[in-house]
């Protein structure tokens, strides 16, 4: 997940040509191991790590991989940050160990079949299905280093900081002279001088300038081949031997590349996923195999207790800003898009309905392409189909509002009707507050 300096530094997506480029559904995330593993193809430098999942595998590793090593580093492998001052429910702190070799079965048993709770998981927690073991690093310094994609110069941007293994945000408001930006042209594709640049920003104590800049490079490479949306390590780190490694590194995929990217989808864990949001997935697909203008439908599931059904992404923002100032919470983020179908609009009452904790939904449609009778008729069908059993909150304005009304009206469901956005979030807090 892009982090907060990042998300204020470049936008989360590519502005280029065509519709679904322009609106990336998901990002695909992958483990720390499995970044490893296709970092190492490319010849960057990560530390030597085996993951398994089992005690036999432990044991194994430690008999194949490691038999010299005096300590290992035992990193349990959630698609969650802050796994390190996380705390599993068993009792266990600490997501990640750095401990004496014959102690790495005792710890990693703990670990395996457990939930890790971190600030990032939720009070939920993630299941550890697989630890990392990883060799014990000498390090001497550590280093940021990131590449995303920033809409303002229409290509990758790579992030760097001299100083590293703490938070990017804590980095920026300690040492925010130190952040460097290098906008790379992704036609030219990244130069020696791009590479300089951001190996000057780093700083590098011991390792050799001209191995980093080809490190750099290599990154690069990897961002681009692999069709990431973001590539972020931290820390990036130099060793005793003088050699700089991505001691820790997350990366994301653009769910628009799966077709060229298969080996690197089929990494996908749907264990650690949100499962309103594989539902989404799911039904995208299916969208996809009979028309793309109908699975024009972008969910984020949030912790709220008031779903959102909203045509337009920068509505949606507003509308969950609005739920905010009168005291609410969203539930989600849901962009039926400006052309929504009415079965659409059904799928998107099942996905609302599915989630346990919305005790109330708002629907605001402002209807320009979008039209006020489709949505309506889509909340009817829905009805039929799904058991409401939450008060919904429906404001309509624009494109055949009239009809739409009628249809609502006539239809006799029990509806709170609101005459403008604010009136429809505050009947929406009030209604999940009863």
């Amino acid at each position: 997940m892009v982090r907060g300096l990042l998300a204020k530094i470049a936008s989360k997506s590519l502005s280029v040509a065509g519709k679904w480029q322009q609106q990336q559904l998901r990002r695909l995330n992958i483990h720390e191991y499995q970044g490893a593993e296709l970092m190492g193809k490319y010849g960057i430098n990560v530390p030597k790590g085996v993951a398994i999942s089992s005690l036999e595998e432990a044991q194994k590793a430690i008999r194949d991989v490691f038999p010299n090593d005096k300590e290992l580093v035992v990193k349990s492998q959630v698609l969650a940050g802050g796994r390190g001052l996380g705390t599993f429910k068993s009792g266990l702190k600490g997501g990640v160990h750095i401990v004496k070799t014959n102690e790495v079965e005792d710890i990693a048993g703990k670990m395996l079949g457990q939930i890790l709770v971190t600030k990032q998981t939720g009070p939920q927690g993630k299941i550890v299905s697989k630890v990392y073991l990883c060799e014990k690093l000498s390090l001497v310094n550590e280093m940021y280093f990131a590449i995303t994609l920033d809409r303002t110069s229409a290509g990758p941007l790579i992030i760097a900081c001299s100083k590293g293994g703490t938070s990017i945000e804590d980095l920026a408001e300690k040492y925010p002279d130190m952040i460097i930006k290098v906008s790379v042209d992704v036609f030219e594709g990244i130069s020696d001088e791009d590479a300089a640049k951001v190996v000057d920003g780093l700083s590098p104590k011991v390792a050799d300038r001209n191995a980093s800049i080809e490190q750099v490079k290599k990154l690069y490479e990897l961002f681009c081949k692999s069709d990431c949306t973001l590539l972020e390590i931290n820390p990036l780190a130099e060793t005793s031997d003088n050699k700089l490694v991505a001691a820790d590194a997350k990366l994301n995929f653009d769910d628009n590349a799966a077709f060229r990217q298969k080996d690197i989808f089929a990494l996908r864990d749907p264990s650690q996923e949100d499962p309103r949001e594989v539902y989404v997935l799911f039904l995208l697909l299916v969208f996809f195999q009979v028309t793309a203008a109908e699975a024009d439908l972008n969910y984020i599931g949030l912790d709220g207790e008031i779903g959102c059904m909203v045509n337009g992404a920068g509505l949606a923002m507003a509308t969950m800003d609005i739920i905010k100032l009168h005291g609410g919470t969203p539930a989600n983020f849901l962009d039926v898009g400006g052309n929504a179908s009415e079965g659409q609009v059904v799928e998107a009452f099942k996905i609302l309905t599915s989630d346990d904790k919305v005790k109330a939904i708002l629907v605001n449609i402002f209807g320009g392409i979008m039209k006020c009778d489709v949505i309506a008729s889509g909340i009817v069908n829905a009805a039929k189909q799904v058991a409401l059993k939450v008060p919904v909150v429906v404001r309509l304005e624009g494109t055949n509002v009239d009809q739409g009304k009628r249809i609502l009206k006539e239809s006799g469901m029990t509806l709170i009707t609101a005459e403008d956005l604010d009136d429809a979030a505050e009947k929406a807090v009030k209604a999940a507050a009863s």
